[in-house]
Formats: structure tokens, C-alpha cells, sequence
């Protein structure tokens, strides 16, 4: 994209020089290699951008991307990014982070991001594991998952990273997977383009500690009839000719084959991801079992922005009470010496 200042960045502008240190197929490295095309889409300059992280693998992403960034401590990840952007709007900011590090520890802090819709892009690495930490269950591993932690299936139900984004009162949410590059830049770009936080959820997968989680849906031998690329405005259509499609039986989402139970392409619902009521984006974004998994953008809902409503807080304050300093602000009222 060509900035205003007419200088056109490309993906190459926001890699870094260091030497990527993640295992040889680990799904994180698709994402990276979409979020430099898409910061580049951005056109936003690689000097305004901050790209933070908390712990885990995908928290290793800063050190990849020629911005600044801020590797920090395990779960408060959203708590910097938005000391970040309330004291710098101006900056674009990226918070990297995985299903344990943000959805466990971090949880607390992710949530009222959410709620407060900061300026962010937050892109969530979920592989149902603790891959750095060699194997443990993650709070989105699904009930009876056997691993270190759990040698015999564990006893509890996961977090579903939309649900969870929609119940803290979330404007704006995708699910990607990494093996769709193509699809997965087009996504991070729209985050990039909207006001507000942004969820992005990348299946990704962890060859050494959970391979193939996401198998059933990334395979391409049926990938395109597990999966739904979900468009704004477009019509919710899915297999290998777009046969396929989702209508609402009663109060359900039901997948059809056109031209079969009577069903015809008029009858297929068109998405659309700005309506404000979140009730059928809940609906598409917790489909499983029989119905395909949605990917794409979901949920994209204008409202207003923390940072912004802050910075005018700011300015009204400072107008009417003329308040220069810290100093200004300690002599307010009754003082004494």
C-alpha cells in the first residue's frame, strides 16, 4: 500500500534480522509470514508499530518483526498493550500471544481489553497445548485430552476463544487456520483496518507436543467441506463447488446441499458481520461436530474506542481546568503548608 507520504512498504520492511526459533512446521511461522504482508497492506510505517507479547512460543513473534516490541511477562500481554495505546494512539500496537498465555494466566487482563475495545490487534496462537513449556493442557484442550498434565484425559470443558471474546462484549472477531496463508492475510488486514480490538484466533499446530489438532479441518483432502470462509455480504456457502450452504432450521443453523430437500441458493443465508446483534455470529462461530468450523471474519461491529474516548477525556479536562503539570494537578482544592 502507498502511504501518504508516498513511500510503499513491502512485506520485507517488517522482518527482522534475527533467525526464527521455532520448530520446522510449527504453524506459528504461517502466521508471521501473514502479519508482514498484511503490515504492509496496512501501509502503516514499521517505526509505528509496537508489537507485544507475554509468554510461550508465539510470544518469541516480537523478536521477528522489524518494529518495536515488548516481550513481556507471562499473561499480561493486554495490560501493556493498553498502557501502549491509551498513552500512544497514534501507534498501531499487535499483541501476539497463545491459548495458555492468554486464556489462562492472562485471562483477567484479555477480558477487559475486550470490554474496554482498545485500539488492538490481538492475534491468538491456539494449539490446545503448552508447547514451550513441553506438553501440559491449555485451557482450550478439549475435555478427556491426554497429555503431561493429564496422563488420563482431563476432567474439564475448554474455553472457546469466540464465545469468550463475545461475552466480554466483543466488537470484532476471526478464526484462521495456518495452513491458508492467502486467507490468513486477507483477515489480519481487516483487524489492521478496524477500530477497536480485534481477536484473531490462528489454529496452529505444534508438531512436537500436539500434532495434528486441527487435522480434521486442515487437511485438504476435506477441508472444504468441514470449513466455511465467511465473507461480509456474501452468501454462507461451503464445499468443493460451493454446493453447499447454511440456512436457519427453527431457531438452528443447518447445513444443506442446494438443489436437495428443496432447498435452493435463495435460501442460503448471506453473512453479515456488522449487525450489532451478536446472536448469529455466536451461533456460526460455535458450530462443530455436523456443521463446518467458520473462518473468516465473523463479528466486525463499530463502537466506541477506549483510547479515543481517553485522549478526548484528556482534552476536555485539560480546557476547563487548565492543568499543565503534575504539580497543577496535587495543588487542586484545599492545601496547606
Amino acid at each position: 500500500m502507498m502511504t501518504a507520504e508516498g513511500i510503499k512498504y513491502v512485506p520485507k520492511d517488517y522482518k527482522s534480522d534475527q533467525y526464527v526459533r521455532w520448530c520446522p512446521g510449527c504453524g506459528d511461522h504461517a502466521v508471521l509470514n501473514c502479519m508482514h504482508k498484511a503490515m504492509a497492506e496496512s501501509g502503516v510505517a514499521p517505526h509505528n508499530m509496537v508489537v507485544i507479547s507475554g509468554i510461550g512460543c508465539s510470544s518469541r513473534l516480537p523478536y521477528y518483526m522489524n518494529a518495536y516490541g515488548f516481550h513481556t511477562i507471562h499473561g499480561r500481554g493486554a495490560a501493556i498493550a493498553t498502557g501502549v495505546k491509551t498513552a500512544r494512539p497514534e501507534l498501531s500496537v499487535w499483541l501476539v500471544t497463545g491459548d495458555g498465555d492468554c486464556l489462562a494466566i492472562g485471562g483477567n487482563h484479555f477480558i477487559h481489553a475486550v470490554r474496554r475495545n482498545v485500539d488492538l490487534n490481538i492475534v491468538l496462537m491456539n494449539n490446545k497445548i503448552y508447547g514451550l513449556t513441553k506438553g501440559q493442557y491449555s485451557p482450550t484442550s478439549d475435555r478427556g485430552f491426554v497429555s503431561k498434565s493429564s496422563p488420563y484425559g482431563t476432567v474439564e470443558d475448554p474455553f472457546i476463544s469466540a464465545e469468550l471474546t463475545f461475552g466480554a462484549r466483543g466488537n470484532f472477531f476471526a478464526r484462521v487456520i495456518d495452513v491458508d496463508l492467502k486467507n490468513t492475510t486477507e483477515v489480519l488486514a481487516a483487524a489492521a483496518r478496524h477500530k477497536g480490538t480485534s481477536v484473531v484466533e490462528a489454529l496452529v499446530n505444534c508438531v512436537i507436543f500436539n500434532d495434528g489438532i486441527h487435522k480434521k479441518i486442515t487437511d485438504k483432502e476435506f477441508r472444504t467441506d468441514r470449513t466455511i470462509f465467511l465473507r461480509h455480504g456474501e452468501k454462507m456457502l461451503f464445499g468443493k463447488d460451493n454446493e453447499k450452504g447454511l440456512v436457519l432450521d427453527g431457531l438452528k443453523l443447518k447445513a444443506v446441499t442446494i438443489g436437495q430437500g428443496g432447498y435452493t441458493l435463495d435460501d442460503i443465508l448471506v453473512h453479515d458481520a456488522h449487525c450489532e446483534d451478536k446472536t448469529l455470529h455466536t451461533m456460526l462461530a460455535m458450530m462443530a461436530d455436523e456443521l463446518p468450523i467458520a473462518l473468516g471474519v465473523i463479528r466486525a461491529v463499530d463502537a466506541p474506542v477506549y483510547d479515543e474516548a481517553v485522549a478526548e477525556q484528556i482534552k476536555e479536562v485539560r480546557e476547563k481546568k487548565k492543568i499543565d503539570s503534575l504539580r497543577d494537578f496535587l495543588m487542586i482544592g484545599d492545601v496547606w503548608k
